[in-house]
């Protein structure tokens, strides 16, 4: 891991994004050892951090070229888009649009006369979009977002451009796999489910950090992690319940 990657894994350790717990469940109902919850990043320093980091690397993939707005969606994102958008011009002198979407679309004001499922109008005809988010797992927010993107680019005929994704933590997951009823079958690994968005979409996913070295940095460490309540460095018992975990629902290392 390169120092700035260690350092957010040690932020999301403080911060108790990162935490261990018995019987938690993913959206789609598959079982984890444990979870990241970007929405405690609640401060002015953890959200400035964030935004510096997920700034640092659209400048250093060169990926900032291409993006003329950033997207968040709704609602993590939202606060994610903003606090990149400001770590681009206080640390790299750069101005960029930003948005995020609405849960319901705007009828009102500005909005009079067409539903406006975006809040701050930075949509423009021809514009490069950059979708930015906490956390990839089954990347059903993604998909979501990238419909209304392109329905609204439909109905305005703005003619946008989707050009990448951008992920603060990439869960390295595998789609859920159902059965014949739509039930999860657990302990059945399915897709790359980030392989598949992009094979799905033709948009390219970028993320800071992966758990998996996130998790064995930490052990490496001995830095206090959030494990049912009590913060303190990954035992053994942990730690084997996460590589058991990767080992079952986890993509092969990118």
């Amino acid at each position: 891991m390169q120092d700035y990657q260690k350092e957010f894994a040690e932020m999301l350790a403080e911060s108790g994004a990162l935490f261990f717990a018995s019987g938690l469940k993913l959206k789609d109902g598959r079982p984890t050892p444990y979870f990241v919850n970007m929405g405690l990043f609640r401060t002015g320093r953890l959200s400035s951090v964030i935004g510096a980091y997920m700034a640092r690397m659209l400048v250093s993939r060169e990926l900032i070229q291409g993006i003329d707005v950033l997207i968040g969606p709704s609602y993590k994102g939202s606060a994610l888009a903003v606090a990149t958008a400001q770590a681009l011009w206080l640390n790299h002198n750069l101005d960029l649009l930003f948005d995020y979407d609405r849960k319901e679309a705007k009828t009102h004001g500005e909005a009079t006369g067409r539903k406006n499922i975006f809040v701050t109008n930075a949509l423009h005809p021809g514009a490069r979009v950059f979708i930015v988010d906490d956390v990839g797992t089954s990347m059903g927010t993604k998909y979501e977002l990238i419909e209304k993107l392109k329905a609204e680019s439909d109905s305005r005929g703005l003619d946008l451009t989707i050009t990448g994704v951008g992920l603060a933590v990439d869960r390295e997951q595998t789609t859920a796999v159902l059965d014949s009823r739509g039930g999860i079958i657990e302990g059945v690994k399915g897709e790359d489910a980030i392989g598949r968005f992009m094979s799905d979409t033709g948009v390219g996913v970028h993320s800071l950090v992966g758990i998996r070295g996130v998790v064995r940095y930490l052990a490496e460490k001995g830095t206090p992690v959030n494990i049912n309540g009590v913060r303190r460095p990954l035992d053994a018992e942990t730690a084997e319940s996460f590589e058991k975990y990767i080992e079952t629902y986890g993509v092969n290392e990118r």
